[in-house]
């Protein structure tokens, strides 16, 4: 088996930082293998890398070419001089580069047409853009495909755009991404767009043990894509072992028998794009209900500086601040071990000195405020926090956001360890857990809900609604927590299917 070439990640907070400033994650040899076998599937003479990087695809694309018999010529683009430097030591030579521009490749395009394109892009989320840097995306995007993008999109999203632009007619890209570009609100306008231009021929997917970048908290697809007639059906593959042979043979047109490595599913467009297409293709079952049938959600509370505003009890008291002018919160997932909260829970993270008061004086003038309490908000002051982003838009800038105890936590990001909780204690939660607010008040009621979201075949359906991340992470935000779907078994054995029917309208079948 050919070697696995990973990029060695920083672990200097600060080199880790500027590496997500230049979004510049390599691609390993054996991926750079099959996409490139994709690309070069017709035998084109031409083949594009517009983000060359260290030159991983231009060395794959020379193999390929050496094994094949293939004239090509490799053209590429890339900002960053320093990386064609590097590629220089990695075994490309001053030939293999001699048709390298260092240019920006989205806003500055090339004027040819590329018969085959196999690029890794910069990763760079929305907001490390400048706001001209998304002005001017936001224009390319609309120019192309006549609609906006929501402006949560990252950079990696124009930079695909802008690669089928540049695929000649007939043409094959191969695109690796993270899985955030079809789970992102932008994503049902992008590819909708997409598969109605273009056919898209597979999407590759990777388990958590054949992940392209290990330590990286990104879920890498790779698209293939050709410059044709949209079609209804596409491959739906899973790589469960990172070795290119099958997947070169799939790709390339030459399919076995049986596959070892690899798990292809053929899915239609329709139900792939209601799905997602980085989700496992929907099952036949489907639920009636979903949690905002019965509930509402809300991210917790933002404080602009958890620091300032976050205390433990003997810090407040140390300091002078009343219990009256204090709120129970929580701050950290994993300040909740399982999943019920209780009184006796906050105690034991003040023993441990994790802070569970939260400052709030709303409500008050600042002359109606204890002297302690003023002190200690001109301290804040004095530290220069009424400037920072967030709170500055407050007025007064120690105005704290509110929420009511929900009786129902959510811990919406993590690897296995996403859950519903229940907040037993009155806690109100910050940014690192949502609140569920179930419609009805009643004790009963919210434990029989709370019961039915805690059934692993609820808490399974969040792959539905949810963003996925590397080792197997997902993320769910609150509207879309709102749609996860609750299995009719579970709804109607709690009895909540009763609540249901006066709230929802029947249906023919009811």
């Amino acid at each position: 088996m050919r070697p696995i070439c990973h990029q060695r990640l920083p672990k200097d907070r600060c080199e880790r930082e500027a590496l997500r400033q230049t979004g510049q994650f390599w691609t390993p040899d054996w991926v750079a293998e099959f996409m490139v076998a994709y690309a070069l599937q017709d035998r084109p003479t031409w083949l594009l890398d517009p983000s060359v990087g260290t030159g991983v695809f231009f060395r794959a694309a020379k193999r390929y070419a050496a094994v094949n018999r293939l004239e090509l010529t490799l053209f590429g683009r890339d900002v960053d001089p320093d990386m064609l430097a590097h590629a220089q030591t990695s075994g490309l030579d001053a030939t293999d580069l001699r048709h390298v521009e260092i240019g920006d490749f989205v806003l500055n395009p090339p004027s040819e047409k590329f018969p085959a394109i196999v690029a890794n892009p910069p990763y760079i989320r929305h907001h490390r853009l400048s706001a001209s840097q998304k002005a001017s995306l936001r224009d390319f995007a609309r120019a192309t495909i006549g609609r906006d993008i929501d402006g949560r999109a990252g950079f990696h999203v124009y930079f695909l755009l802008r690669s089928l632009c540049a695929l000649k007619s007939g043409g094959r890209l191969a695109y690796i991404v993270s899985a955030d570009i079809c789970e992102g609100v932008f994503a049902d306008t992008l590819w909708k767009w997409i598969t109605s231009q273009y056919k898209l021929d597979a999407v590759i997917t990777f388990s958590t043990d054949a992940t392209p970048f290990p330590g990286v908290d990104t879920n890498a697809l790779v698209f293939c894509i050709q410059n044709e007639r949209p079609a209804e059906r596409f491959a739906w593959v899973t790589c469960t072992c990172p070795d290119a042979a099958e997947l070169v043979s799939l790709l390339s047109g030459r399919k076995l028998q049986e596959y070892k490595t690899v798990e292809v599913y053929e899915r239609t467009l329709v139900e792939a794009l209601s799905t997602g297409l980085s989700r496992a293709p929907a099952q036949a079952v489907t639920n009636r209900y979903t949690l905002g049938d019965f509930a509402s959600v809300m991210r917790g509370i933002a404080t602009g500086d958890n620091d300032f505003f976050f205390l433990t009890r003997r810090r407040a008291k140390e300091l002078g601040i009343p219990e009256s002018l204090l709120v129970k919160a929580v701050g950290r997932m994993r300040d909740i071990v399982g999943e019920d909260f209780s009184n006796e829970d906050v105690e034991r993270l003040e023993d441990r000195g994790r802070p569970t008061r939260l400052l709030n004086v709303n409500g008050l003038s600042f002359d109606q405020l204890p002297v302690a309490v003023q002190k200690y908000l001109k301290e804040g002051e004095a530290r220069g926090l009424d400037k920072k982003t967030l709170i500055r838009t407050r007025k007064p800038w120690y105005r704290m956001e509110t929420r009511k105890s929900p009786p129902i936590l959510f811990a919406y990001l993590g690897r296995r360890n996403a859950r519903f909780i229940r907040n037993r204690a009155g806690v109100v939660p910050l940014t690192c857990l949502l609140c569920v607010y179930p419609k009805q008040a009643d004790t009963a009621f919210v434990d029989r809900l709370w019961k039915v979201l805690s059934h692993p075949q609820t808490i399974g359906n969040l792959r539905a609604v949810g963003k996925s991340y590397g080792g197997g992470a997902i993320k769910v935000e609150p509207r879309a927590l709102e749609r996860l779907p609750l299995p009719d078994e579970l709804v109607r054995a709690a009895g909540l299917d009763d609540y249901a029917k006066t709230v929802k309208p029947p249906t023919l079948f009811d």
